[in-house]
């Protein structure tokens, strides 16, 4: 804990933000970051609250109160090292993580919760600036071969982990960088990639080796998916070179939006939108870029894929945004002893949508309009109509059918399970929504039907978050250990 009465005496104090105009002239991040005396004052806020609901609430179940105090105590080299203990990348989480562990802080039962989020960033910001981040190389190489099919959140967390067990680890990549979704589906403004490129380094100083524009499997021609591949190699050649194959590709199969007029030029999914910015801002040079620019813009989905087309958008210089979200506005407060300490619905207003956006609420689109004459065959407009809950079923308002000027439509609506191909190439079973099939409780979690085949993150639970990814990824690596080994001294 920090000090005893320092929930009573601080309040939380937010991390800062550049204004928009500064911000929407760059791709650069705009949070301001707490200093090490506002971090402190914020750690001083954690309560002796017996039993830490942040631990549960956090998917990693980081060691939250510990770190808190390390803060308050001045012990920020001890605090990275905690911190670490639980999580590989406080880094990436620190900056996207919606922080579940905040909603579950047992001081957010009626007052605002400890600044968890903030404090994890300021230590492994100051743990960088400090090279208190190193390697660690293994004292001991097994001679045991493992393959990771998929650099995101979750290959990178298990590719690191089992590198430190003593095993020889590969990471195959589709695309032309490392860092999955992490790379191409968060904008730089959000987290700037040297992030990535810095645990990148630091993994290769572990013995990871890293293969990228290797395609693993056949990959389907109208596949929308970003992939940059140069070679493939084939299921059967991972398993017969390495001992056991690691699955932790994403959720990559967008859902679609099934109306008249989907066909139009000028209607993309996300995914297609989002990697051709963070491509540009690496320096890679496209042919015609999907850009915002002078155009309306209509993103369907209220989620935070939606958002971070709402700020690319602005920063294109978009003519106007509007989001459109399909469920009715939820509550700006939530219901706290209703729904503490699990995560709430509640009216969530991000940086982008504070950067310039029209929101739009229980509203479903009914077609698609095509433009006439020169703009035949591309999108100029939305025909819409308002939907209310009614005995847990959406039904459209009658007379309430309108129609929104739109030149670019972007549908950001989730997604629905990992490109099918991979698990086909190998023989994995799915499950019905598509995954990959593997438990996690038993001797053999993370472990496909197919023998050395395991799966973990987005490619076995789904569309989920970068902190589960994380977490997947390193319980993956556990088992891959034990299958290895016949134990594991790797954390859970």
């Amino acid at each position: 804990m920090g000090k005893v009465t320092g929930f009573l005496e601080y309040e939380r104090l937010e991390e800062g933000y550049e204004p928009p105009q500064q911000r929407l002239k760059t791709w650069k991040e705009f949070v301001i970051t707490l200093n090490h005396a506002q971090a402190k004052v914020q750690g001083a806020r954690c309560m002796d609250c017996g039993t830490p609901f942040c631990n549960s609430g956090c998917p990693v179940n980081n060691i939250i109160p510990d770190f808190n105090d390390l803060v308050y105590q001045g012990d920020w080299r001890s605090a990275i090292e905690v911190l670490h203990s639980t999580n590989n990348f406080p880094e990436f989480t620190g900056r996207v993580c919606p922080a579940p562990c905040e909603a579950a802080c047992t001081l957010n039962v009626n007052d605002d919760p400890v600044g968890i989020k903030s404090i994890e960033h300021a230590i492994i910001d100051r743990a960088w600036s400090e090279n208190w981040v190193t390697p660690q190389p293994p004292a001991i190489k097994t001679g045991r071969t493992v393959a990771v099919v998929g650099s995101g959140p979750a290959g990178l967390a298990a590719a690191q982990q089992l590198a430190r067990a003593g095993h020889d680890v590969t990471v195959f990549e589709k695309n032309s960088r490392i860092g999955g979704l992490l790379r191409y589906g968060i904008p730089d403004f959000k987290m700037e990639k040297s992030h990535i490129d810095r645990r990148v380094a630091q993994m290769q100083a572990e013995g990871v080796t890293f293969r990228t524009g290797v395609l693993v499997g056949a990959w389907p021609a109208d596949s929308k998916v970003t992939n940059d591949a140069k070679e493939a190699v084939s299921a059967e050649q991972l398993k017969a070179e390495f001992d056991a194959v690691l699955l932790a590709g994403g959720s990559e199969t967008s859902r679609d939006l099934p109306v008249p007029g989907r066909e139009l030029d000028g209607v993309h999914f996300a995914m297609e939108f989002l990697p051709q910015q963070n491509k540009v801002n690496a320096g890679d040079k496209l042919k015609g870029q999907i850009k915002a620019t002078g155009k309306h813009v209509i993103v369907i989905g209220g989620g935070d894929t939606g958002s971070d087309c709402v700020g690319t958008s602005n920063r294109h210089g978009a003519a106007s945004v509007t989001q459109f979200e399909l469920l009715p506005q939820p509550p700006e407060q939530e219901d706290k002893p209703l729904t503490w300490p699990y995560w709430p619905t509640k009216l969530r207003t991000s940086s982008s949508h504070e950067e310039g956006c029209e929101r739009e609420f229980a509203i479903a689109t009914k077609e698609l309009v095509a433009g006439t004459g020169k703009d035949k065959g591309r999108v100029m407009a939305l025909k819409t109509v308002r939907v209310q809950l009614q005995a847990g079923k959406l039904v459209e308002v009658p007379g309430s059918e309108q129609e929104y000027k739109a030149d670019l439509v972007l549908l950001a609506m989730g997604f629905l399970a990992p490109v099918s191909s991979v698990l086909e190439a190998f023989g994995v079973e799915k499950d019905n929504r598509g995954n990959a099939r593997a438990g996690t409780e038993d001797i053999n979690g993370y472990k496909t039907n197919v023998d050395k085949v395991f799966a973990a993150g987005d490619m076995r639970r789904g569309q989920s978050l970068v902190v589960w990814a994380i977490r997947e990824g390193r319980q993956a690596a556990r088992a891959v250990d034990a299958f290895l080994m016949g134990r594991s001294d790797l954390p859970r």
